[in-house]
């Protein structure tokens, strides 16, 4: 690791040992206070309408970015458009490479990961648009939460630094990273914030639609998500750094 890297590296080891018991909201305007404007909050589903509200609160001038594969629910769509308006805010959209997409499609068909599994699928659909995404950032901000996902994200820290993506220096915040789903959905219904319709149907863990399913009483969030594969593989690429993490 180059000298000046590993100086960027402590200074975020030291950072989120300081903020490791902050709420999210402090985390946040820590993030938005250094970073902006060079920071973008990553949208998808209910923790990050969460960020958003939070974020929208602190100051105006808030990026958010999403990732549309060409696979979502018509009502992720229509959710996308809401939360547009609702905040008044722009959402930087990024699709999938064309020609990347047309040649998985073309050699593969459509659906290929339920039996290659999901990984090349979620590359080309999103790892790669992620890479744009981030290449003209140097921070960005996540929803992750460690009980989301017992098999990759129990050792997520609430402030990193992302090796995968970008110049390999971006500052990763991930504010929500302590608390429960519980914790999410009771702010969404004290604040009155816009959420997924599908939410109302059972879904809990919302991708894209071949890969999503409404889940049980009982049942993990994440078994909502790439049934047919083991916990430990139920990362799409978005956060690969955390399956290493998860067996420290």
């Amino acid at each position: 690791m180059p000298e000046e890297d590993l100086g960027l590296a402590e200074k975020v080891e030291q950072l989120d040992k300081e903020y490791e018991h902050s709420s999210p909201q402090e985390i946040l305007e820590y993030a938005l206070g250094n970073y902006s404007p060079d920071i973008s909050i990553a949208f998808s589903g209910a923790e990050d309408i969460v960020l958003i509200d939070m974020a929208k609160k602190i100051r105006d001038d808030v990026r958010i970015f999403s990732l549309d594969t060409g696979r979502l629910h018509p009502e992720t769509y229509r959710f996308m458009d809401k939360v547009r308006d609702y905040y008044d805010i722009p959402i930087e959209i990024y699709f999938p490479n064309r020609d990347k997409t047309e040649e998985l499609v073309r050699q593969k068909g459509l659906f290929s990961f339920y039996r290659d599994g999901h990984k090349e699928c979620c590359g080309v659909r999103k790892v790669d648009p992620l890479k744009r995404a981030l290449n003209d950032v140097g921070s960005w901000v996540t929803g992750q939460r460690k009980d989301q996902s017992p098999g990759t994200r129990l050792s997520i820290p609430v402030i990193e630094l992302d090796r995968v993506f970008g110049d390999g220096n971006l500052v990763k915040f991930n504010p929500l990273a302590n608390w429960t789903s519980k914790q999410v959905w009771q702010y969404i219904r004290e604040n009155d914030v816009p959420y997924n319709e599908l939410h109302e149907k059972g879904f809990v863990s919302i991708g894209c639609e071949p890969c999503t399913r409404p889940i049980l009483p009982g049942q993990h969030e994440r078994e909502g998500r790439w049934w047919w594969e083991e916990a430990t593989k139920k990362e799409c690429g978005l956060h690969s750094g955390n399956i290493g993490q998860s067996h420290k």
